[in-house]
């Protein structure tokens, strides 16, 4: 969606050109050349693009500008299922052998 949003609006911006291209090239290069197994460039790319084009210079904040995007979808949610008389969900802390078990006990044969 930002990559049409910004083919559409602002293609005359160099940097917006250059990720097109990468998007363009590199997968094909990448597999090719048997480096990868998801050649396609992260989505950030994009969106550090659009905050770059509309002013937000300041690379420290993306992550800030990407973590508040998350929490706005996710409190709506949340504040709804609190509205309704839903109990609070807390995710249990697993270790990585546990969750190593589990998986062994659901595909004793491994994953098909």
């Amino acid at each position: 969606m930002q990559a049409e949003f910004a083919k559409k609006h602002i293609h005359d911006d160099e940097l917006v050109k250059l990720v097109q291209t990468i998007y363009e090239v590199a997968p094909g290069v990448l597999t090719e050349h048997g480096k990868t197994k998801n050649p396609w460039p992260n989505v950030d790319a994009h969106s550090g693009v659009l905050l770059v084009h509309f002013g937000m210079k300041e690379e420290n904040f993306y992550t800030v500008m990407f973590g508040v995007g998350r929490a706005i979808g996710v409190l709506p949610m949340l504040t709804i299922s609190r509205a309704l008389g839903f109990s609070l969900e807390r995710p249990k802390s697993l270790t990585t052998e546990s969750i190593k078990k589990t998986m062994e006990v659901m595909y004793p044969h491994g994953h098909t």
